[in-house]
């Protein structure tokens, strides 16, 4: 296997790009190579089969979706109350949906995971680590409510992303901002 990493990750990238367009079945050594723009057959020289070219976007996909520096550390300023975290958590819903074609490839994954096991145990692990992640920033924030509030958001938010991409005219930009309000509110304990 090659080990250019810019030419691998342009491949991954590249591998979202067709996930998110053409779905599971249209992913192809020879499509990913097109959408990198990369001669035909690269792809092939960088991953031992399409298995592997899955796994690596599904790993790819939550790289790109963390959050930045100043994202985290927007957490960590401000008051710790209600509003606070309705701001983050509109902020997270915001820039999760603005990686459209990261999360609409992580659906597809998502449903190929179900017929493949070891990409299921990399996207387990991967969930996992993420929704872990969150608990610590949450609370090492001092925000209010415990694991289950994050867990509870988590899981809620992320069918309003999904309604948000693929239903995009379901809901307004507004309708969005209120439904996350109202989400904090209710998960939170008064």
């Amino acid at each position: 296997m090659r080990r250019n990493a810019e030419r691998r990750a342009a491949l991954v990238d590249g591998a979202i790009e067709v996930l998110a367009h053409e779905g599971a079945r249209g992913l192809t050594f020879r499509a990913v190579d097109a959408e990198a723009g990369v001669p035909a057959g690269t792809a092939s020289n960088y991953f031992a089969n399409r298995d592997d070219l899955l796994t690596q976007a599904g790993m790819r996909v939550y790289e790109r979706l963390r959050p930045d520096d100043a994202s985290l550390d927007l957490s960590l300023t401000g008051a710790h109350d209600r509003e606070h975290l309705t701001a983050l958590m509109r902020e997270v819903v915001g820039r999760v949906a603005a990686f459209r074609t990261g999360f609409l490839a992580l659906l597809e994954l998502r449903l190929e995971a179900t017929r493949r096991p070891e990409l299921r145990t990399v996207l387990t692990e991967r969930v996992r680590q993420d929704l872990d992640f969150n608990i610590s920033v949450h609370a090492g924030a001092q925000m209010p409510g415990d694991s289950t509030a994050v867990t509870l958001l988590y899981m809620t938010l992320n069918w309003l992303i999904v309604d948000r991409l693929t239903l995009p005219e379901l809901f307004s930009d507004e309708e969005i901002d209120e439904l996350v309000a109202v989400a904090v509110d209710r998960v939170l304990p008064r």
